[in-house]
């Protein structure tokens, strides 16, 4: 599974999400990147306003203010589809 945080510092939404993405890894064998998006022009344009978004597998899975239920729910589907 190729999971990327794409985030920006001083964002707290940022900072909880990558928690949970770190409590995850420290459970299975989850590794995520984390992609700062004032680094490219192009990704802040994209996620300016949405962000923190994880992003699994290529697709936009989830973004902004994340429940950490969904988060659960979204990361054992995809483990069960084999991502």
């Amino acid at each position: 599974m190729n999971v990327i945080l794409f985030s920006k510092p001083g964002c707290h939404l940022c900072d909880d999400a990558r928690a949970l993405l770190d409590d995850l890894a420290a459970d299975t064998a989850l590794k995520f990147d984390e992609v700062d998006i004032r680094d490219d022009p192009g990704l802040f344009e994209r996620y300016r306003y949405r962000i923190p978004v994880i992003n699994i597998d290529g697709c936009d899975a989830l973004e902004g203010r994340i429940d950490p239920r969904v988060f659960s729910t979204t990361f054992q589907q995809a483990l069960r589809s084999g991502s």
